[in-house]
Formats: C-alpha cells, sequence, structure tokens
C-alpha cells in the first residue's frame, strides 16, 4: 500500500470536469485508489460522486492511497494528473 500527500492546484477545485479527469486516471488501474480529505473522509477515487462530494478546493490537500498489484503505476499516475492541473 503507497500513501501521498498532495495539494490540488486547481484554481477551482474538483469540480465536474477535473473530478471526471481524476476518478477516470484512477480508474485505468486494478487496485484500489482512494482518497483522505480533512483527516476524516476516506473515499473511492473511482467514484465521481465522491470525489466531488467531498468538496475539495484549491489549496486543500489530500492523501492519495494506492493499494494493489499495479499500486506504483496508479500513484505515479494520479499524482502526474493532479500536477498537471486535471485538464485545467
Amino acid at each position: 500500500m503507497l500513501r501521498q500527500k498532495i495539494k490540488i492546484h486547481n484554481p477551482t477545485g474538483l469540480h465536474l470536469r477535473p473530478a471526471g479527469i481524476f476518478c477516470n486516471t484512477a480508474s485505468n488501474y486494478k487496485c484500489k485508489v482512494l482518497f483522505e480529505y480533512d483527516n476524516t473522509l476516506n473515499a473511492n477515487a473511482k467514484s465521481v460522486l465522491s470525489v466531488l462530494g467531498a468538496c475539495i478546493k484549491s489549496g486543500d490537500e489530500i492523501v492519495l492511497i494506492c493499494d494493489g498489484e499495479d499500486e506504483e503505476e496508479a500513484m505515479k499516475a494520479m499524482v502526474e494528473a493532479i500536477e498537471s492541473g486535471l485538464g485545467e
């Protein structure tokens, strides 16, 4: 299991379009891809509703968790997607 803290840089946070890219990236991998937000929420990164429901804003930090056979590749792709701005 891999864990990594990362900051969301999108000016408008994870609204529908970047949330969709976030989920699509996570869905490309077999492993579980979860995220923690606000030290309480532990949600499925492959679910758009979970991502939108977290109300993640610009500047917020999340902890990505990847657990499974392709966890290293998944973590790398998720971090790259977030750092590139999730399409914005």
